[in-house]
């Protein structure tokens, strides 16, 4: 079970801005040009560089992945970009002004959510890092787990922090004071230097 490539979300709507910043590599290419700069081209793709214009750009993103006709999750962002980093890491997306992942049980019923209010997927790896007030919950158990950075491994469906990490369930609050390890549905964790409290509530008297 995958979640589906971010390419694929790009179908909504897409806006590609290629021609524009072509348009301003000629522009600038032409400039130098003029003034009787040397080595044109390693200037021209230096700045390409420098500049980190998105590939594609895609806004209102909302994913539904399903699995033999079951919801398996939905994914939603406000904007999406899409950069191509290097021949050897791949592309990577970047979503800036946030995401939503909410995962579905075997009979369809919200299981989990996470929400962030940035992201990056980066492809060859299948690996999503999100952070700014990080937010994952089981919805089922009311456990909930608040970071600041998380990692959500898509191909092993793991997700952990090396940050300081905050678990609330009904028996107290716990810390990771290193960050945690865990599934994405946060069924099954591990806490790294942690420590806690432990909610005792008060037996009636006879």
């Amino acid at each position: 079970m995958r979640l589906q490539q971010p390419d694929s979300m790009i179908k909504n709507h897409l806006i590609v801005d290629n021609m524009l910043y072509r348009s301003l590599i000629i522009l600038v290419a032409i400039s130098l040009s003029s003034i009787g700069c040397h080595n044109d081209l390693d200037v021209i793709n230096a700045l390409t560089d420098e500049l980190n214009f998105p590939l594609q750009t895609g806004e209102n993103i909302e994913v539904q992945y399903t699995d033999s006709g079951r919801l398996q999750l939905i994914f939603k962002a406000p904007v999406m970009e899409k950069y191509h980093k290097s021949e050897e890491e791949g592309a990577y997306f970047e979503f800036n002004q946030g995401i939503e992942v909410y995962f579905y049980d075997e009979k369809e019923k919200l299981e989990s959510l996470i929400k962030a209010g940035y992201a990056q997927y980066f492809e060859k790896k299948s690996l999503w890092k999100a952070t700014d007030s990080v937010v994952a919950r089981n919805v089922q158990t009311d456990e909930q787990l608040n970071s600041e950075e998380i990692y959500w491994d898509q191909e092993n469906k793991r997700i952990y922090s090396h940050v300081f990490t905050k678990i609330t369930n009904d028996e107290g609050v716990y810390f990771g004071e290193k960050g945690f390890e865990s599934d994405q549905n946060l069924e099954n964790y591990k806490l790294f230097g942690s420590r806690g409290s432990v909610d005792v509530k008060d037996e009636e008297l006879p």
